[in-house]
């Protein structure tokens, strides 16, 4: 062999060897030729003793893959099939099934389709040995704790999916400090949740059980590991932070098989990655440890519906609802939503911490004052107002809010807010979110600001999520924040608006009749013109990457900002080659829609 070949032969293993361990330097990644992942009918695709191979290697825990509704392709009637329909509106039953999906598609977007292997994970070494066989054999590999992800992350047929819901342990820390960083950082009280499980799961062992805080989401059944990775916000972030924020540690197996553990001391570029950057682009998560906190006393809500009998007392109760929530109102101490839709109608639905029924009832005084000053411009439900003990907030059994899965042997503390029930199983029309800086609540921008509210309410419903932006935050909890991938955005903005609507569930197998697309269509349309007129008072637009557009062209700027490069860079270096794609995550425009064919220009395209 000459010399120069022998030399070229060692420089392609060395960087072979380099990018199996996922540490390959950005600047020497660069596909040249397309490249396509192996489908059943290929015939380079696992043959049964492979698969059987991998049935053993993960101690059984393989399934073929199953549509959610399969029991019912062979009769409506079948005992299996009632009982899948009977729980349809129960989201733990759809993420406790291997080919459940929270939501049941996206118009002209996406559609449950089952995977053709399932991993029923129940160990790290189980994960491993899946990344592993789908890296080796050339396979999509798709990645589920909860499948709460309304663009169908989750979801991909002819893929081999990794589900780690059964991974659910959740452990206390009276003191903890990540690995490899005594000395650097203090002990402080924590939790360690594995990949399968979800807040409810967390909020009964910290808050029930052990009288803390943590921050986690509001949708009781979304997966902690999910919520983190895409940034996470609670009804009390205003506080808190972001859920990412609080991360301490994780555990993931990386593209190249390896566990490694990622914090501020280990693979800290990870670790930074995996707060906000996206869920199922970094590996596969299958611990996390978060920072708890004090447990504020009591809890509390505040809840009415306003209709304004004309456009312009509309106009008024919006002008004066922002000037009360600027002057008058802790923002630090409420989170949650205030609803604007046609009909002139504002509902407000927002919740509290920390707070006596007394306070609470004090710090609305002003506003409902001005109501009842022109009740004769304004129909007028509540307010209703509730402050309770803040352990017993998850409390299921006896909670007139929550709905409890009554299914044969569910966990007793297992149940999911009323108010989340019409999204369960949802066939989404169109979903867009845009953060609001405070800017907009200057008295030079609020006129024109009010202006876009109103003229957006006239075609769809704007929800206003004031916890979903972090203006009026501590100055530490801000700072956390920025030490996250999430777009810097949300740090200036008050709120999160979210415009978006859908139909109840169509699954594939679901013996309903056709939607109907023309509507289905209309409705979209009316969703992106709403969101338009706020865009359009808005300099620079963001957007939240879990609760956002399908069709977002300008993604990779919206979700993360200047933070992008950044990620792109840590991604060319534990994923070089792609294993881990889902749909606008980082690095996938390297990548076809179906995340099967990897594009000529690779990550330099991005």
């Amino acid at each position: 062999m000459h010399r120069r070949n022998l030399l070229k032969w060692g420089i392609s293993a060395a960087a072979l060897v380099t990018a199996k361990q996922g540490l390959s330097k950005s600047s020497t990644i660069k596909n040249t030729k397309p490249f396509r992942r192996w489908r059943p009918s290929d015939p380079q695709w696992p043959d049964a003793s492979r698969w059987n191979e991998l049935k053993n290697a993960v101690n059984g825990f393989l399934l073929e893959g199953a549509p959610l509704l399969s029991a019912c392709t062979n009769g409506q009637d079948r005992k299996e099939c009632l009982i899948a329909k009977e729980n349809l509106r129960n989201p733990f039953f759809l993420g406790d099934q291997p080919g459940g999906t929270q939501v049941s598609g996206w118009l002209d977007a996406w559609t449950p389709a089952p995977s053709a292997y399932v991993i029923n994970a129940h160990s790290v070494a189980d994960v491993v040995a899946g990344v592993n066989f789908a890296r080796d054999n050339n396979l999509r590999l798709v990645v589920k704790g909860a499948g709460h992800s309304y663009q169908g992350t989750s979801n991909a047929p002819d893929s081999l999916l990794i589900w780690t819901r059964a991974m659910n342990k959740v452990v206390l820390h009276d003191s903890f400090i990540p690995a490899g960083c005594a000395g650097c950082m203090q002990a402080v009280p924590a939790v360690t949740a594995e990949a399968g499980a979800m807040w409810i799961d967390v909020y009964y062992a910290v808050t029930k059980l052990g009288g803390r805080y943590v921050q986690g989401g509001g949708c009781t059944d979304v997966g902690v590991a999910g919520l983190i990775q895409s940034g996470g916000f609670g009804s009390f972030s205003k506080l808190f932070g972001t859920a990412a924020s609080n991360l301490l540690e994780a555990e993931i197996v990386t593209a190249d098989g390896q566990v490694r553990v990622a914090n501020a001391a280990s693979n800290p570029d990870l670790f930074w990655a995996i707060k906000g950057g996206g869920g199922g682009s970094w590996g596969v998560v299958t611990r996390v440890t978060l920072q708890t906190h004090e447990l504020p006393e009591q809890f509390g809500s505040v809840w009415s519906r306003i209709k304004a009998n004309s456009d312009q007392s509309f106009r008024e109760l919006i002008a004066r609802f922002f000037e009360f929530y600027t002057e008058e109102l802790d923002a630090q101490l409420w989170g949650e939503q205030v609803l604007l839709g046609n009909g002139n109608v504002m509902e407000i639905s927002m919740l509290c911490q920390g707070m006596s029924i007394v306070s609470a009832k004090r710090a609305w005084s002003p506003f409902w004052q001005w109501l009842s000053d022109r009740s004769h411009e304004f129909e007028i439900v509540g307010p209703h107002i509730y402050v309770g003990d803040a352990r017993s907030w998850w409390t299921v059994q006896g909670n007139g809010s929550m709905i409890p899965d009554n299914r044969e042997g569910a966990p007793s503390f297992h149940g999911w807010w009323k108010g989340d029930q019409d999204q369960v199983g949802i066939w989404i029309h169109g979903f867009e979110s845009l953060w609001l800086p405070s800017s907009l609540l200057e008295p030079r921008q609020c006129a024109s600001f009010f202006q876009a509210l109103f003229t957006a309410s006239r075609l769809k419903k704007v929800q206003l999520h004031f916890n979903k932006g972090l203006a009026g935050a501590p100055l530490d909890v801000i700072a956390r924040v920025r030490n996250t991938a999430t777009n810097p955005a949300v740090c200036d903005a008050f709120a999160l608006a979210i415009i978006a609507d859908g139909e109840p569930a169509i699954y594939p197998e679901l013996n309903r009749s056709e939607p109907n697309l023309t509507m289905a269509r209309e409705d979209a349309f009316n969703i992106s013109t709403a969101m338009a007129a706020l865009r359009a008072v808005v300099k620079d637009h963001g957007s939240y990457v879990s609760e956002s557009d399908f069709f977002n062209k300008n993604w990779q700027q919206e979700f993360w900002g200047n933070n992008y490069r950044r990620l792109i860079a840590i991604k060319k270096r534990y994923d070089p080659e792609g294993l881990f794609i889902v749909h606008h995550g980082v690095g996938s425009n390297a990548w076809s829609a179906d995340g099967f064919e990897r594009l000529p220009l690779g990550y330099d395209s991005s």
